[in-house]
């Protein structure tokens, strides 16, 4: 029995190169602007800054939202229970990093 010939261009497409983070830091931007409804360009996001405390200034609601955006757009959770997420989420950089190894869209 033979493959059909989608398989192999899904394979084609997994060997694709990795997109480019900062492109992805761009994006991620504009999706914490619009998700989290905030009063900034996406181009004022420092993605080096925290996302918590004197950063960007989230909580964790707010992270909650941008975990359920990054689920639909990229095709991976991102759980509450990761020992990691500190790590993850420390900044917009780390996120899109992790984004990056992750996502399956």
């Amino acid at each position: 029995m033979s493959l059909p010939p989608t398989a192999t261009v899904t394979a084609d497409a997994a060997a694709a190169p990795a997109p480019d983070p900062q492109a992805l830091e761009s994006e991620l931007a504009g999706l914490f602007v619009t998700a989290l409804n905030l009063e900034m360009a996406p181009a004022d996001i420092d993605p080096t800054a925290p996302l918590f405390g004197d950063g960007l200034g989230l909580d964790s609601i707010d992270i909650l939202e941008v975990a359920l955006e990054v689920s639909h757009r990229y095709g991976f959770q991102l759980r509450s229970d990761d020992e990691n997420n500190q790590k993850i989420f420390q900044n917009l950089r780390s996120l899109a990093a992790h984004i990056a190894q992750h996502r399956t869209q």
